[in-house]
């Protein structure tokens, strides 16, 4: 039954406005008349009813994705089968998708762009605790409330919509143009997976445009496992270009090592670039205050140590005098005694006074002492938050290959310049990396491999209705340029 205003679903839930149309389905936004709130429902479409496998796992995935409680991710409040479809009941959220954000203001500055890197990354990694790999991240499943939160959409739907066959028109869900290299050849997806697609969105908000384009999805999709996406612009800091492209690694160990790890990284350049911004007056924030009392202490470390005074001329003159009384004695001793008048003693000639030199004034240079033990052994998260801290920038190389579960795996075994080096240099830094060839926090899901679009100049079938409210761009199928296949 095609869904109509005021249909009831589930016995409360009415539908009032229809606020989107995609592949999969429509959303609406509904009245839960039990306990009088507002929410946004996902109806599928009467196609996708038909296969029982598919059903099965799209309730199993709901009931997953309720589980994951966390201030990014929109709640999922409820999930029925009623007057002929299938339906997800979720939190209804005010602002707008990214894509529109993007469409409007075409690319964002540095700072809001870790901003939603950040959240994103922080919403991701209460999913990955769950076992949940979302396999759409794009701008369109990104909600950005009026004040500035970011809220993770489509939980579930996403990751089922990749699991379903080829149906009878030959199309399957997902947006190619963020797809992993990893998805695009038919692997299963792992967390670092969603880590990729992320950095997708984030080289798009930082540029305007999307790393990878090409005619057809197999041209995208051949990109994006083959090709090098082309150097972000200069005027960019350069360790948010270095986060940016070592999410875009093509090998999934390669990347941040966790959700948590991106986090970390993302918030702590965030929080130096808003210090710049608004100049060097005292900070306000606590986190912010605890930082720089950490790289106070970091810098009082490795100061140089003042020069004790010079005293060797001091022990030299005392030397040289005691073998002087030496060897007068001597003398006197080794002559033969003889009755002689005793001369007056002369006076001792005055000792002149000699003033100890000036102590010189430490100076600290703009320069800070990077010792090999600093870096040795620990995470490449740690080491890359601790020398921005510092100052550095840092280039992180992935370098000798381990097993996948090998303690050392994510370790830093080598770094470049050590010793006392200016601020603001780079610093290049070599980590193991595993080789993971059983992967036990996969899914073992299979995703069909992407066909030739027939047709990518045809429009997707609905557009939003005009006046529509929260939850605006909620849509599993590509936009104009996000095209299935």
């Amino acid at each position: 039954m095609k869904p109509e205003m005021g249909q009831l679903y589930g016995g409360r839930y009415r539908l009032e406005t229809r606020i989107a149309v995609g592949g999969m389905g429509e959303v609406w936004q509904a009245q839960d008349e039990r306990i009088m709130r507002k929410v946004a429902i996902k109806i599928l479409k009467e196609e996708y009813l038909g296969d029982p496998g598919f059903i099965a796992r799209f309730r199993s995935e709901a009931k997953s994705a309720a589980l994951v409680e966390h201030e990014g991710i929109a709640n999922v409040y409820d999930y029925g089968e009623d007057t002929g479809s299938a339906y997800l009941v979720m939190e209804l959220v005010p602002g707008q998708a990214l894509s529109r954000i993007l469409e409007r203001e075409k690319k964002l500055d540095q700072e809001k762009v870790l901003d939603i890197m950040a959240q994103t990354s922080r919403a991701l990694a209460a999913a990955h605790q769950r076992g949940l790999v979302h396999r759409d991240i794009k701008p369109g499943n990104l909600l950005i409330t009026p004040e500035g939160q970011v809220k993770i959409t489509d939980f579930g739907i996403a990751r089922v919509g990749d699991q379903v066959p080829l149906t009878k028109t030959g199309q399957v869900m997902g947006t190619v143009q963020y797809l992993a290299p990893e998805q695009a050849t038919g692997k299963t997806s792992t967390y670092a997976t969603d880590l990729y697609s992320l950095g997708i969105v984030a080289y798009e908000a930082l540029t305007g445009k999307r790393p990878f384009t090409g005619e057809t999805q197999m041209a995208i999709a051949m990109a994006q496992i083959n090709e090098t996406p082309p150097a972000l612009p200069e005027e960019i800091d350069p360790r948010v270009q270095s986060l940016v492209m070592n999410c875009l690694a093509k090998k999934p160990n390669q990347r941040p090592e966790s959700a948590n790890s991106l986090a970390i990284r993302s918030e702590g350049l965030l929080r130096e670039k808003r210090r710049t911004s608004t100049g060097t007056g005292p900070s306000t924030d606590p986190l912010d205050e605890i930082e720089e009392k950490t790289i106070a202490m970091q810098l009082a470390d490795t100061a140089p140590i003042p020069k004790a005074p010079v005293v060797w001329p001091w022990l030299a003159f005392i030397g040289l005098m005691v073998v002087s009384v030496s060897v007068v004695l001597a003398a006197i001793f080794s002559e033969p005694r003889e009755i002689i008048e005793p001369e007056p003693e002369p006076e001792p000639a005055p000792v002149e006074q000699v003033d100890p030199e000036p102590e010189p004034e430490v100076v600290v240079p703009d320069t800070v002492v990077i010792r090999y033990e600093d870096v040795e052994g620990r995470s490449i998260a740690e080491v890359t938050s601790y020398l921005n801290n510092l100052g550095f920038s840092v280039n992180a190389v992935a370098g000798q290959v381990l097993d996948g579960e090998d303690s050392r795996v994510r370790t830093v075994y080598s770094a470049t310049p050590l010793g006392n080096i200016p601020v603001g240099e780079e610093i290049t830094v070599s980590y193991y990396v595993g080789d993971y060839s059983d992967e036990t926090n996969e899914i073992q899901e299979p995703v069909e491999p992407l066909p030739d679009e027939e047709n990518p100049d045809e429009p997707t079938d609905g557009e939003p209705q005009p006046g529509d409210v929260g939850n605006e761009d909620i849509n599993d199928a590509p936009a104009a340029d996000e095209s299935t296949n």
